[in-house]
């Protein structure tokens, strides 16, 4: 499992940023719990709780964050 695409988090637009900072939380989810049952259940049960669905913001945002600081904020 590759979870760093093209070993780079190099980015030509913020959008893209924003798509990679998701994959790589998704990924990272993947990593920690490559159960696929247990997935299913897990994503059964944040799915519906908005504090968990708060949490997997908050992973994206700081995944985002790291982006755009290695990419000079897009200057």
């Amino acid at each position: 499992m590759e979870l760093v695409p093209n070993n780079s988090l190099k980015c030509t637009t913020p959008e893209d940023g924003r798509r990679l900072a998701i994959s790589l939380a998704l990924q990272t989810s993947f990593a920690m719990q490559p159960d696929e049952h247990v997935q299913e259940i897990i994503r059964t049960t944040y799915a519906n709780n908005p504090e968990d669905l708060l949490a997997a913001s908050q992973v994206v945002a700081t995944e985002f964050a790291t982006i755009a600081a290695a990419n000079d904020y897009w200057r």
